[in-house]
């Protein structure tokens, strides 16, 4: 509790709920972290987009911790949301996870992890998003154990799954030049679907984000169970489908999706975990990326390959991966 700064120990011990806020890519990193704390230590959490937070009439209760994210510090819609809950609610905790170490928000907060990722040069948020994901892990072990919510065994494996990603993450990237010949299948599309379920529903909102970013391909992230609540009508032979399978408890359910939309003629690509079971067939594609992560590493490492294919389609498309059109690194204007 110590790194999160003077006085972590007894504002964890004692909060009830946390308000997750952030924009783009860090609001998808506190939709991952929702699920982790709801799920591993029944704590609720709640997570919403700074630009939509700061200009309703939140209703935070007493007990609750905000967590702000954001890579740079200086995001403006961020920083009006921590400003609003300081004027309103003087006395409310506010923890920010950050890369910058002398930016507003960490000057403004009250607790403070940084996540030292380094200097990320591109537009398009990549390592920070995982370094965000260890952080709020972090954050969790913290509540976790101060809470009596972990028992000794559970925080064991958690910490044992955060030390394998760096190896996990390595070996991602050794699928590149498969990722590359997926993406030359994509480079000429107009659109892309991109389908999970539970905490893999926020990568597959990260991946659709990647790919229009860089590439400027219009995509987008669903939940994989909301297929017929409309996107099913989007599905035809010229519709590539990304789809994100771990081995876990909705993959049943995941193929299921995955049959409704092979059977409407859509070209499937599967990001998948080698013991999902899922065999390649005409026009469906499958690249096992990793095998044996918990809930905490899965979607660290399952987010590595579609930054990878986003990467691979921007460049054999020629735009500009690192700086895309229109897009600035830090929104610091509303």
């Amino acid at each position: 509790p110590a790194a999160f700064g003077v006085g972590a120990e007894a504002v964890l011990r004692d909060v009830q709920r946390l308000q997750i806020v952030a924009c783009g890519t860090s609001y998808h990193a506190g939709m991952v972290a929702r699920y982790w704390f709801e799920d591993i230590l029944g704590l609720p959490a709640a997570v919403e987009v700074s630009s939509e937070f700061h200009y309703r009439n939140p209703v935070l209760e007493a007990g609750t911790l905000l967590v702000m994210l954001s890579q740079s510090g200086e995001t403006a819609d961020t920083l009006a949301a921590l400003r609003m809950v300081r004027h309103r609610l003087p006395s409310m905790p506010i923890l920010a996870i950050c890369n910058a170490p002398e930016s507003s928000l960490v000057r403004e907060a009250d607790l403070v992890l940084m996540t030292h990722a380094g200097p990320e040069i591109s537009v398009a948020s990549t390592k920070a998003f995982s370094t965000q994901l260890v952080s709020l892990a972090l954050l969790l072990l913290a509540i976790g154990r101060l809470q009596g919510r972990l028992n000794e065994s559970d925080e064991r494996r958690i910490v044992a799954g955060l030390e394998k990603i760096p190896q996990l993450a390595q070996n991602a990237l050794t699928h590149d030049a498969e990722i590359l010949a997926l993406a030359e299948r994509l480079v000429d599309k107009q659109h892309a679907l991109f389908l999970g379920r539970g905490v893999m529903y926020p990568i597959a909102l990260e991946g659709a984000l990647k790919l229009k970013e860089i590439s400027y391909i219009h995509a987008e992230g669903y939940p994989a169970g909301e297929l017929k609540h409309g996107p099913l009508a989007l599905i035809d032979e010229q519709m590539p489908v990304i789809t994100i399978a771990p081995q876990n408890d909705l993959l049943d359910k995941l193929k299921s999706n995955m049959s409704e939309v092979a059977a409407r003629g859509a070209e499937l690509f599967v990001f998948a975990d080698e013991r999902a079971g899922i065999e390649p067939e005409p026009r469906l594609h499958v690249l096992p990326v990793t095998s044996h992560v918990g809930r905490i590493s899965a979607p660290i490492i399952f987010n590595i390959p579609l930054q990878l294919l986003a990467y691979h389609v921007a460049v054999l498309k020629g735009t500009d991966v690192d700086q895309p059109r229109n897009l600035a690194k830090s929104v610091t204007v509303e």
